[in-house]
């Protein structure tokens, strides 16, 4: 059996954001695109990709009463995101997911952002194994 690479399983259509948005942009978004997660993108080559998730806007907007036309996506969103090759093998992405509690990878080649893994997708892909 050839060993599966992120890449096999990674979407590859990433939604991203700017950090300067507001989380209401950012929910407008993951509403009409129908996703749980956006990117928040570089500034620079040399910056580092960050994630917000519905998680992080829920805490930030109902936890701490915020406001979500005045609160900025660099606010709230966790950077840096944690990334893996896309020639990883998936067993290894699976491994740092648990191992920091982790339900989605950021995905890259040459610190260029390629894809996102989530447990979603290795999932699906073992319940292909069910028939």
């Amino acid at each position: 059996m050839a060993v599966k690479l992120v890449k096999h399983l990674m979407v590859a259509n990433v939604v991203c954001i700017s950090p300067f948005s507001t989380l209401r942009e950012a929910l407008s978004l993951m509403k009409k695109h129908t996703i749980k997660c956006l990117v928040v993108d570089r500034q620079t080559p040399h910056d580092a990709y960050g994630l917000i998730t519905y998680t992080n806007i829920l805490k930030t907007i109902i936890a701490e009463e915020g406001d979500i036309d005045l609160i900025n996506v660099y606010d709230v969103c966790i950077k840096p995101a944690l990334a893996v090759s896309q020639e990883m093998a998936v067993k290894y992405a699976a491994d740092l997911m648990i191992q920091h509690h982790l339900k989605r990878l950021l995905v890259t080649s040459d610190n260029q952002l390629v894809g996102l893994l989530t447990v979603d997708d290795m999932v699906k892909d073992i319940l292909l194994l069910i028939d």
